[in-house]
């Protein structure tokens, strides 16, 4: 498989990220949705590290790098989303609207 491949699978989970976090309402479905999306942008570095020198690391301290700031976004989005459903009884966000305020 070539870089095109991988960046068309890229571009397709990418796109099913975003369509998920459009359409969803419930807030654990939408991290979901943006953790697909870190691993399409991670797929991606994959393919464009075929293009960086044989002794260059810069891919992969990239791809560890997305895989830290996933990490710490799922370990803060979930304990703050899990919170606000013991709170709210809901894992709705629509029914998220008074904290706005």
């Amino acid at each position: 498989m070539g870089i095109e491949g991988y960046l068309l699978v890229s571009a397709a989970l990418f796109g099913i990220g975003t369509f998920g976090f459009m359409a969803r309402r419930n807030a654990i479905l939408m991290l979901i949705s943006i953790e697909l999306m870190f691993n399409a942008v991670n797929l991606s570095l994959v393919a464009f590290n075929a293009f960086l020198p044989p002794d260059s690391n810069a891919g992969a301290v990239f791809a560890l790098m997305i895989m830290a700031v996933a990490a710490a976004e799922v370990t803060v989005g979930l304990a703050l989303v899990i919170a606000i459903i013991r709170t709210r009884q809901t894992a709705e966000v629509d029914q998220y609207s008074d904290l706005k305020e």
